[in-house]
């Protein structure tokens, strides 16, 4: 029987995300597996391991906002900005409770955040870690991008080390926040320990342990599809089922008969193909049938499911 949905696995510290996914496709016998979002190897916590049909939708639940739980060591500064790395800076810690909270709440909203050296942005067809471990580090340009952390708590703190709980955007490196926060207080800082407790609609509650994977029921323990993606739904008749599968280019207000044409000229609407909004199709009983967006009045497919559709 074809496995299709998502594992929510809780990933142990020490393993790669490829590798974690790799133990999840063995051990449930799935032809194709994948993951909706890279967690470093010291992390742990939720990762989304899709399986079957669903790696078509790991690309949406990169997007999703993320949560965490991290510790950071003041006085140190690292090369990777985490415990991994290589010590390039020490200094004393005289860093009061007060000081590390007034840091902290200058640290949320929006904002431009630069990322770490080490990281999988790719520049020049190289990922940046590869090209800093072939001693090119100091070719590599590190651009800010703008994130949004939503929640930034101050937990526990026990100098040197403290800890912190975040709510973020997307592509947010929390390592990042740890040594601004470790540069705001005027002594450095790493990250030393790591969990995701959410990934979008993926909670540390729903998530397996490896020792536990023997025992999935993939009918009862997998989230489906449809329910792992945040879209706004339609429902496709019957008749209208082939025309999706074989690409057909309809009208969008066959799928909404509230849609009108957007007033502003397509030249001057900053709404492209990678940024439209997604929506899910259904078929009457449920199944994912396909991910759409809408451009100049017509459907276009980002993904079909004939296979959801019918097994």
């Amino acid at each position: 029987m074809a496995i299709h949905g998502v594992l929510v696995l809780d990933k142990p510290t020490g393993m790669s995300s490829a590798a974690a996914v790799e133990h999840v496709k063995r051990a449930l016998g799935a032809k194709r597996a994948g993951h909706g979002g890279t967690l470093d190897p010291i992390a742990t916590g939720v990762l989304a391991v899709c399986l079957g049909s669903a790696t078509k939708i790991a690309q949406y639940l990169l997007a999703d906002d993320k949560a965490y739980e991290a510790t950071g060591v003041l006085g140190a500064e690292t090369d990777t900005l985490d415990r991994d790395g290589r010590i390039v800076r020490e200094c004393p810690v005289a860093v009061t409770e007060e000081a590390l909270r007034a840091a902290i709440a200058g640290r949320r909203g929006e904002q431009d955040q630069i990322p770490p050296l080490y990281s999988a942005i790719k520049q020049g067809g190289l990922r940046n870690y590869q090209r800093a471990r072939a001693g090119d580090g100091d070719e590599v340009e590190l651009v800010a991008r703008k994130v949004r952390i939503d929640r930034l708590e101050l937990r526990a703190f026990t100098p040197p080390r403290f800890e912190v709980s975040i709510a973020c955007s997307k592509g947010t490196y929390v390592r990042s926040i740890i040594a601004d926060l470790g540069a705001d207080v005027g002594c450095g800082a790493y990250l030393a320990e790591l969990r995701r407790t959410q990934s979008g609609v993926f909670s540390i509650d729903q998530a397996f342990r490896i020792d536990q994977l023997a025992a999935i029921d993939p009918a009862r323990d997998l989230v489906p599809v449809t329910a792992a993606i945040r879209l706004d739904r339609f429902v496709v008749p019957p008749e209208l089922l082939k025309h999706v599968f074989n690409g057909v280019q309809l009208s969008f207000a066959a799928w909404d008969p509230t849609w009108e044409p957007p007033t502003v000229p397509a030249q001057l609407s900053e709404i492209t193909a990678e940024r439209a909004k997604r929506f899910q199709l259904l078929d009457e009983r449920g199944q994912l049938v396909a991910i759409i967006h809408e451009e100049a009045g017509r459907t276009v497919y980002d993904r079909v499911f004939p296979e959801l559709v019918t097994a």
